[in-house]
């Protein structure tokens, strides 16, 4: 599989099946000392640019990774002749992250995984647990209820129709008018959120609601063996704190940890606690392992 580079300097994996994957690798650690590697995985809708704020945090003490999803951000979804070629499964989807992890030469990874990014990291965890040093997620359901599937439709016929109809940037624009749903008030905010959004394209973005409409990380979690921290929301409409419970006792060994503040995305909102409290957990991972 082919590394590329477009000619803004963005950099691909391309997977034997065509579709390009879009990553950003940002490490300022010291050269001459042995690193690990965060592969940081975004929730739907969103992208890798969203991290942006986690970076200098993050980037000094680790190579950090940050990878578009299939149909997100930069990384490519198959069109109409390829969709009968292109295999949505599951199955696929996580071993196109292995295939990265193979042509970056990444032996293992500590996994942190955004709302349904999260969902990806827990069956990842549970199917390869020799690729990964450790798993944490953040405001992650284990899967998409009923109810969260008729929001999103946004009174279309299903959440895919909305995203193909209202387009990336009309499907974010709904969601932006239910109260509490953006997560920083900064008037300034919302026109970068959408114009970050509408980078995807509806097409992609609605083959991902496809697949995620039927992802469920529930039949994995108790398969789970590696170090696992929980960044639980307090006050999420999409991720209950219950939920969140139910999740940690699932998972053998979880740690869980509640995050107070307003909305879903915590990773936004209460950004310094969730950072202060991965990379004590890292902390802990590491020492844990007798790792230099």
């Amino acid at each position: 599989m082919p590394l590329e580079r477009d000619s803004k300097g963005r950099t691909f994996i391309v997977h034997p099946s065509g579709q390009r994957t879009h990553y950003i690798l940002d490490n300022f650690t010291d050269p001459w000392k042995p690193q690990e590697t965060i592969l940081i995985q975004h929730g739907f809708g969103r992208h890798s640019a969203f991290w942006y704020h986690w970076i200098p945090v993050l980037s000094r003490k680790f190579q950090v990774i940050r990878r578009d999803l299939r149909g997100h951000g930069h990384s490519s979804f198959p069109g109409v002749e390829e969709r009968p070629k292109y295999n949505y499964a599951m199955d696929n989807i996580l071993v196109e992250i292995v295939e990265m992890l193979d042509e970056l030469g990444i032996e293992k990874v500590h996994f942190l995984g955004e709302s349904t990014g999260g969902i990806l990291g827990e069956i990842l965890a549970a199917k390869y647990p020799e690729r990964l040093l450790s798993l944490t997620v953040c405001s992650t359901p284990t899967h998409l209820p009923p109810a969260a599937l008729q929001l999103f439709a946004f009174d279309k016929k299903d959440w895919p129709t909305a995203c193909r109809e209202l387009g990336a940037r009309g499907w974010a624009e709904a969601l932006a008018s239910i109260p509490g749903t953006i997560p920083i008030s900064d008037s300034n905010y919302l026109p970068w959120y959408l114009d970050q959004i509408a980078i995807s394209d509806g097409e992609g973005l609605a083959q991902y609601a496809e697949f995620l409409s039927k992802l469920d990380a529930r039949p994995f979690l108790d398969l789970i063996r590696i170090p696992t921290l929980i960044l639980a929301p307090t006050q999420s409409a999409a991720v209950k704190a219950e939920d969140q419970k139910r999740l940690a006792e699932s998972i053998q060994g979880s740690k869980l940890m509640f995050v107070d503040g307003v909305g879903h995305e915590i990773y936004v909102t209460q950004a310094a606690t969730c950072q202060a409290r991965l990379l004590d957990f890292l902390d802990a991972v590491k020492s844990s392992s007798g790792a230099l």
